[in-house]
Order: structure tokens, then C-alpha cells, then sequence
């Protein structure tokens, strides 16, 4: 019969507590902890002096000033702004940009979150048509928007030829005063849905499954769970991404400067146009600087009204 020998007595043994370092070390440590954080933040404040705040806060002061590269600056007080604020194109510019977000919000936001509902929904190649629909944002803009631009071509475009083959009336487009914005907005939305697509995606992934389960035993349709379930639950990603689409929308400047170049008859000439214009067509970068403070101006105030108003329901996803 075999004996279990025991462990040694050394082996039984507590191992000493270890002393906590002293006071000055955990002092030292701690220090060289946060100069090495304070170290990478230096960092990106810096790019962001350099590359952000300085050029904001030169563009107000240009504002106010009559500037050409090259030369001294003269302060001219409001008279930039006066000038703009009677430019014909002014109010062409602020009635296209307004209705282009306009059109975006109703074609643009709901589109995403369709698509995102039906990708959640999906079995089988979920992957493969998450890649598919995100593909249009890793297509550079200007490419994006000279694919569309021989797309909407009024006479060998595939638009009009795939209407031609349905034996439907054809359209001018982007050619046509009436049709223009809207067939950028359509532009704008395809490209850039594929990111709003798969917040969405995550959002509605992160809902439990249990109600859900309950609102199917309660006899909740398709549309009574998006309504009562999915829209609740994702409400601040929703509030989140209609404030960001707003902003975007508002800077609107790639669509037409590519497909349109701000026509026909001013159709699609956009603040942001309006802005490039002033600065490289006119040489006046005191009234492009006016036009950028007056749109940082509105868009800082609709942030601030659209936050005051939905901080209230943050806390609250149900």
C-alpha cells in the first residue's frame, strides 16, 4: 500500500506580502503616466490648431476684411456681408441648399434605415450584401459623381436607355432645371448610405430578441414591432445620424460641382458652390469668407436648438 507523502513544509509556506512602494514612487509613476497621455493629445491638438481652428478663426477675420492673396488685408467692417446678402445668386444658392436637405431627409434617411431593416432581417450572405451596399462610399466622390454623370446623359445614358427599353418617357436629369436636385439627391444618397446603413445595422443588432418574442406573442405585425419595438430602441442613433445628415447635407458641394457645375439656370447652385465661386472664380475671399460665417452661424444654432430639444430623451431608449 502506498503512502501519499506529504508536501514540504517549505511549500506550505505564505509567500511574504510584498511592501507597497513608497509614497514618491506611486507619486513618480503616476506623473509619468499623464505626461504620456498629455503627450498624445498634444498631438492632436496641435493638428487640430494647424488644420481646424486656425483656419476658422482666419476665415471670420477675412470676413470682415477686403483680402487677395498676395496682399495686405483692409478692413471693410460688414461690408462683405452687405455684398453677398444682394448677390442674385444668394438666394438661389440658400433656396437650393435648404430644399436639397429637404429632399435628402425624405429620400436619404429613410432609405438607410429600410435597407438596414431588411439586411437584419437576411439569413443567408449577409456579408456579401453588406459589402455590396457599402461599396458606393469606398468609390472616391468625383468618380462616384462622373459615373452618375454619364449615367444621367440625356442621349446615350443608361438611365434613358433602360426607360427606352421599358417603352417609358425619357428625362433630361441632371440636365433639366426641374429634375436636377432631385437627381442629386438620388446621387448623394447612393453614395453615401453604405456607412449610415451599418450604424443602423449595428443599432438593431444590439435590440434583445425577447421583445421582439414578445410582441409577436401580443400579435404585433411586421410594422407594430418596427413602430413599437425597433424605432424606440434605436431612437438616439436615429436623432444622432438625422442631426449628422443635416450638416452634411447643408455642405453640399461635390455633386454639383462635378455633374451640374451649379445648373441649368442656377438649379443647383448650393452655399458651398456659391462659396467656391466667390473664392476661385471671383477672387473675393472676403464674400466666401462672409457666406462660411453666415453657414457656420446656422448650422451652430440648428445644433444647439436640435440638441436643446432631444437632450431630453437620451436617457431613455424605450
Amino acid at each position: 500500500m502506498k503512502t501519499v507523502e506529504s508536501p514540504p513544509r517549505e511549500a506550505l509556506a505564505v509567500p511574504p506580502v510584498q511592501a507597497p512602494p513608497p509614497a514618491g514612487d506611486r507619486r513618480r509613476r503616476r506623473l509619468a503616466d499623464q505626461a504620456r497621455a498629455y503627450g498624445f493629445l498634444l498631438g492632436g491638438l496641435v493638428c487640430f490648431a494647424l488644420f481646424s481652428w486656425y483656419p476658422a478663426i482666419r476665415a471670420v477675420m477675412i470676413a470682415f476684411q477686403k483680402y487677395t492673396p498676395g496682399s495686405d488685408p483692409e478692413w471693410v467692417g460688414t461690408a462683405n456681408f452687405t455684398r453677398v446678402w444682394h448677390d442674385p445668386e444668394f438666394t438661389a444658392a440658400w433656396r437650393n441648399t435648404l430644399t436639397f436637405t429637404l429632399l435628402a431627409l425624405l429620400i436619404g434617411f429613410a432609405v438607410p434605415f429600410v435597407m438596414a431593416l431588411v439586411l437584419n432581417e437576411l439569413r443567408h450572405a449577409k456579408a456579401f450584401f453588406r459589402v455590396v451596399v457599402y461599396l458606393p462610399v469606398m468609390i472616391p466622390p468625383v468618380v462616384s459623381a462622373l459615373l452618375w454623370k454619364w449615367f444621367y446623359d440625356p442621349g446615350a445614358g443608361l438611365a434613358n436607355e433602360a426607360l427606352r427599353f421599358l417603352h417609358l418617357p425619357t428625362s433630361n436629369w441632371s440636365n433639366g432645371a426641374d429634375t436636377a436636385l432631385v437627381s442629386l439627391v438620388i446621387v448623394a444618397t447612393w453614395a453615401n448610405m453604405g456607412g449610415t446603413v451599418l450604424i443602423y445595422l449595428a443599432a438593431l443588432q444590439s435590440i434583445p430578441g425577447e421583445l421582439y418574442e414578445a410582441a409577436e406573442l401580443d400579435g404585433a405585425n411586421l410594422l407594430q414591432r418596427v413602430r413599437h419595438v425597433t424605432v424606440p430602441q434605436t431612437r438616439f442613433v436615429i436623432l444622432m445620424l438625422m442631426l449628422l445628415q443635416i450638416i452634411a447635407t447643408m455642405q453640399v458641394f461635390t455633386e454639383p460641382f462635378v455633374i451640374t457645375g451649379g445648373g441649368p439656370e442656377n438649379a443647383t447652385v448650393t452655399v458651398l458652390y456659391l462659396i467656391y465661386k466667390y473664392a476661385f472664380l471671383y477672387n473675393d475671399f472676403g464674400g466666401a469668407c462672409a457666406l462660411s460665417v453666415m453657414l457656420l452661424v446656422l448650422l451652430g444654432a440648428f445644433s444647439a436648438i436640435y440638441l436643446r430639444l432631444t437632450r431630453s430623451g437620451e436617457g431613455d431608449p424605450a
